[in-house]
């Protein structure tokens, strides 16, 4: 089973996280099982950039992206080569190293 290792992030997950999960699973909504909060303002729907990660390690492991997915990343802060959304992206059977991105483009998060 692989692990997903998550980065410390200031206010999402300060100490860092990892955790196994099931091939399958998209990065959102594994962090949302496990207690780390992505934002996801669209609910997952691909129609944002809000649950934008990097992955720092285990990238080429996931599906590739669909052009709707890789029309969205343009509008990411931060965008790297490594980044996907997380709502989209789904584990395959390798470790993935995540960081969350300090900031996303949403103005406005509920959570505030």
């Amino acid at each position: 089973m692989p692990q997903l290792i998550f980065l410390p992030h200031e206010d999402i997950c300060p100490e860092g996280a990892a955790f196994d999960v099931e091939p399958g699973t998209t990065i959102c909504d594994a962090a949302q099982q496990n207690g780390i909060e992505i934002e996801h303002a669209c609910e997952k729907s691909c129609a944002c950039t809000t649950c934008h990660v990097i992955l720092r390690e285990g990238f080429d492991s996931l599906t590739e992206a669909e052009e709707d997915e890789d029309d969205l990343l343009d509008k990411a802060w931060g965008l790297e080569p490594e980044s996907r959304l997380s709502c989209q992206a789904v584990v395959g059977d390798e470790d993935l190293v995540i960081e969350i991105p300090k900031y996303t483009i949403n103005m406005v998060s509920e959570s505030h």
